[in-house]
């Protein structure tokens, strides 16, 4: 699989003609990987629960496994590179909880 396309600011990736933001690249690739592994595991979950009251915790899940890649919340090139992996760590943290 290839990497998606940037923009030239690196800032977002085009996915089918949508702009997302990119995942923070001063993460380390061990904190991503746990990240990710995190998002995928919330997102398989929620398909598989009947009510909002049952999905809701789940995707609590997905929004930090986001915002700890630096995919949501405070853009991460609005932050120190020390925040950004601060909120990374704390939000894989806070999933494994």
């Amino acid at each position: 699989m290839s990497d998606p396309e940037r923009t030239a600011d690196g800032r977002y990736i085009i996915v089918h003609g949508r702009r997302w933001r990119a995942t923070d690249p001063v993460l380390p690739p061990r904190l991503v990987a746990a990240l990710r592994s995190e998002l995928g595991s919330a997102r398989s979950r929620i398909g598989n629960l009947d009510s909002e009251d049952e999905r809701r915790p789940v995707r609590d899940r997905v929004q930090w496994a986001k915002e700890g890649l630096g995919e949501r919340g405070t853009a991460w090139w609005e932050l120190t590179e020390s925040e950004r992996v601060a909120r990374a760590e704390d939000r894989l943290r806070r999933l494994r909880e």
